[in-house]
């Protein structure tokens, strides 16, 4: 964008509209399709722009803006190697400025080029079973090797799991719901670095904002609206994740959602999903047949889907007997303890210390209330 100086006085009408009280993304839009330009509406009468919806402490801003909203973002710019991406700059996300209220700017730690290529978000609960957390990284990871980058909210659980998988193969973006120098939850700090390294932060909100609750929503509406389809791996009936399936709805864009046992509280919301019909997904490849059409050669010929196994492990054929014989006890649906003694026939004791031992086998998975799965299910 030429010199530091030349960017600085390409972006600052910019944040000057991006901070005025009172704009907000929609009334900012119908500004910029009047006058064209931040500079137009700067120029523009106060009588005009009162017409257009523009309150006082707005029309005030915009005569003699404060610095406090620009200032600290233009020392961000400075400080690090980040970005400032405007709603008329060509790496703006094409599906994003289609909504009917685009962020204008998005501060972006990372390869800002990533915005405009073709997304999946991948979301979940932040409390997912082992088998929840699997399948969110082998689908993002397969996915993100066939040619989509994989946007998530850098959430613990599900997000996290698909990041992480995403970076096994491809490239991946998490949406903040704070300004780009901060990270929340501050457990997942190691990880934002690493995907600042390879992949992108991005936030609409200027450096120095913290965590609010009132700001997750708005991030949620940027993970699906950057993204062609959003998919669901394990959710409550009162996830936030089920947020982001509804804006991906309303915003015209393709759900997905992977089933699971009707015992377990966290498949709940993606059968709610699936019942309001979202699309149920059992591979990657389901996804990818879906998106073929929309995409194009923007995707890889899908390959084998690598999806986690809810079938025995192998070299089950190797076990004790009596390991043998719990494991086939155990199912697809989680049982707890007594149900399992009842089953095998085998003593508590017995049990118990058999569960422990193929827990740390990977063979099952505890599931909330102490009961137990076969791993992947």
């Amino acid at each position: 964008m030429g010199s530091g100086q030349d960017r600085e006085r390409t972006l600052v009408p910019w944040l000057i509209l991006a901070g005025a009280p009172g704009i907000g993304p929609r009334t900012a839009g119908r500004l910029l399709q009047r006058y064209g330009s931040p500079e137009g509406i700067l120029a523009a009468s106060a009588g005009d722009l009162r017409e257009l919806g523009v309150k006082p402490p707005a029309l005030d801003f915009l005569r003699q803006p404060h610095p406090a909203p620009i200032d600290p973002a233009l020392r961000w710019l400075e400080s690090t190697e980040g970005h400032i991406v405007t709603l008329q700059d060509p790496r703006y996300p094409p599906l994003l400025a289609e909504l009917s209220d685009p962020p204008l700017l998005l501060f972006v730690l990372g390869d800002a080029g990533l915005l405009a290529e073709p997304q999946l978000a991948v979301v979940g609960s932040r409390n997912p079973t082992a088998g929840g957390r699997q399948n969110a990284q082998e689908f993002a990871r397969h996915l993100s090797g066939c040619g989509l980058v994989i946007t998530s909210g850098l959430a613990i659980g599900v997000d996290a799991a698909a990041h992480e998988g995403a970076m096994a193969e491809g490239r991946t973006i998490a949406v903040l719901g704070t300004g780009p120098d901060r990270v929340y939850p501050p457990s997942q700090r190691e990880l934002a670095h690493r995907i600042a390294a390879s992949g992108a932060l991005v936030s609409e909100f200027p450096p120095g904002v913290g965590a609010r609750a009132e700001h997750f929503p708005r991030r949620n509406r940027i993970i699906s609206g950057m993204s062609v389809g959003t998919l669901v791996v394990e959710a409550t009936l009162q996830s936030g994740s089920l947020i982001t399936a509804r804006l991906a709805g309303e915003q015209g864009r393709e759900v997905f959602a992977i089933p699971g046992s009707i015992h377990n509280p966290l498949a709940r919301g993606c059968h709610a999903l699936i019942r309001q019909g979202a699309k149920l997904v059992e591979s990657a490849n389901d996804i990818l047949e879906e998106l073929a059409p929309l995409l194009g050669a923007n995707l890889a010929p899908p390959g084998r889907a690598v999806v986690p196994s809810a079938e025995a492990a192998p070299g089950d054929d190797f076990l004790d007997p009596d390991y043998r014989k719990l494991l086939e006890c155990i199912g697809h649906d989680p049982l707890g303890p007594d149900e399992l003694i009842a089953r095998s026939g085998l003593a508590p004791a017995q049990v118990s210390a058999m569960l422990l031992l193929l827990e740390l086998q990977g063979r099952i998975t505890a599931c909330p209330g102490g009961r137990y799965c076969r791993a992947g299910c």
